[in-house]
């Protein structure tokens, strides 16, 4: 089971949007067989997606979706062992306009951009990346397993 803790600053999604997100969510967590666990979802605009991007990575631009891992360790973190309860997942942090102008340049829905975006800062949590190409097959053909298998494809979604 996939505890989310949802936050729309932007205030623009609806309850069916939440919904949406938080049933791919829990599909890829099944698929994955991530057992009990938490994260968090912050749906954004570009220009606060923007600074997170440059603080944290060193990019100023605004970026579709950005994670932040609670397993990766990082220098000089040590590992916390024998703690009990759910994994503790991480962050990830979409923004809301990012996603609807993707939608429109792929012809596809918003709702399928966004589980698309929901899916890869998910993966990220995990531990899967696209640095080279054999990671980013792997985790690009994962996305769309887990996506194809909730009926969510490149066309356009409609909402059951």
């Amino acid at each position: 089971m996939l505890t989310i803790d949802f936050l729309d600053e932007t205030g623009q999604l609806g309850e069916q949007a939440l919904e949406f997100v938080s049933k791919v969510l829990q599909h890829a967590s099944e698929h994955e067989q991530t057992g009990q666990a938490e994260l968090s979802v912050t749906f954004t605009d570009d220009d606060s997606i923007r600074v997170i991007n440059r603080d944290y990575r060193g990019k100023d631009q605004p970026t579709d979706v950005i994670s932040f891992s609670m397993e990766e360790a990082g220098e000089d973190e040590v590992a916390i062992i024998g703690e009990t309860g759910p994994r503790m997942l991480g962050d990830i942090i979409i923004s809301v306009e990012r996603t609807k102008s993707q939608a429109a340049d792929y012809g596809h829905s918003f709702e399928r951009e966004l589980g698309f975006l929901a899916v890869h800062g998910f993966l990220h949590l995990l531990g899967h990346d696209h640095l080279t190409e054999p990671d980013a097959k792997r985790m690009f053909a994962k996305q769309e397993e887990i996506l194809a298998s909730l009926g969510v494809t490149r066309d356009v979604y409609e909402a059951e």
